[in-house]
């Protein structure tokens, strides 16, 4: 199973994302887009698993998550991966005080269930698009003042969610496994 695990974004901001990707798509040059649907903040990308772990990360999980608190998320602006003079992923970011945190209990939380540690650090990000080839200034400073003028309300994240990754010809699908409440 390919498995990661997330905080999901609300419906809002998901539309915000669905009328921004048709604009850029028409406007920008190549790139495999995401589909809104699938948009989340990833919190730990665990990679290909046996079914067993699930099982074993609802030991730890929970426990990992339970002394932390809900956090107000803030999404705006947007950046690229690895950087804008070579970019290779288009992303949306934000502000998330206390989000690191769960991402370092999770990461803690796999780590104990034999999942290889992320040697990056956490960063909020939506990922929006994987580019064919890196973008020209032109195109990265268009797409920067674009997804700049996008308008999202804040939320409050208050769970974890585990999903499955199913890879495609029409993108990747995804199920949420189990859900992990913070308890603050």
């Amino acid at each position: 199973m390919r498995l990661f695990i997330a905080v999901e974004i609300p419906e809002q901001a998901r539309e915000t994302l669905r009328q921004g990707l048709g604009t850029l798509r028409r406007n920008l040059a190549a790139a495999r887009w995401v589909r809104p649907e699938g948009i989340h903040v990833t919190l730990k990308f665990l990679g290909e698993q046996p079914e067993g772990v699930v099982g074993r990360l609802d030991e730890v999980v929970p426990a990992a998550l339970a002394g932390l608190r809900p956090v107000r998320v803030a999404l705006g602006g947007g950046g690229f991966f690895p950087h804008e003079r070579r970019p290779r992923v288009a992303w949306v970011g934000g502000q998330a005080p206390g989000l690191e945190r769960w991402a370092a209990a999770i990461e803690d939380a796999a780590a104990a269930v034999g999942v290889p540690h992320e040697e990056r650090p956490f960063s909020l990000h939506l990922t929006l698009a994987r580019l064919e080839r890196p973008w020209g200034e032109r195109a990265v400073q268009d797409f920067l003042v674009r997804v700049g003028k996008w308008s999202f309300q804040p939320f409050e994240a208050r769970e974890a969610v585990l999903f499955s990754s199913e890879l495609k010809p029409t993108g990747a699908e995804y199920t949420a496994l189990r859900r992990w409440p913070v308890e603050g």
